[in-house]
């Protein structure tokens, strides 16, 4: 696979990378990890069996691309909790604007439990056509994604 480059803007800034996790539908953060809310499991395998792209898939530790979140505001505390546990993915890329649902948890995290997950948006429909799940992600700072 040929490297290719996406520009986006950078939400929560930083540098990583890692392995993609890739679902072309809205993300519904509640119905992927409602035990973890629910139960206090700490397993990050999306339970969501709406979603064809990620069903069954490990998403702990990846870099997750959707196009935005879905679902209601329990997912911003959802968010919060696998921030808490150290249990989320390592970066949230979005080919859209990033959505209020994942904003507020996202950089609540950040702020009150000084725990960084880097986030970019605006990357394009083009970037969801591109990358797939187990692709090799590297981003930076500035909002630049390579794939491959």
């Amino acid at each position: 696979m040929a490297k290719k480059i996406f520009k986006g803007r950078p939400c929560l800034p930083g540098n990583i990378g890692g392995e993609a996790a890739v679902s072309r539908l809205g993300f519904s953060t509640s119905a992927a990890w409602i035990d973890i809310m629910l139960k206090g499991s700490e397993s990050t395998i999306c339970t969501d069996g709406d979603n064809r792209d990620l069903y069954g898939k490990e998403l702990g530790g990846k870099i997750l691309c959707i196009p935005q979140t879905i679902g209601s505001s329990s997912a911003s505390c959802l968010m919060m909790i696998m921030a808490e546990k150290k249990i989320g993915p390592k970066a949230w890329l979005f080919s859209r604007h990033i959505d209020s649902l994942a904003a507020g948890g996202l950089l609540l995290a950040d702020i009150w439990l000084d725990h960084r997950s880097i986030t970019i948006d605006l990357l394009g429909d083009e970037f969801l056509d591109y990358v797939n799940t187990g692709d090799p992600v590297t981003v930076h700072a500035d909002g630049t994604v390579e794939v491959g």
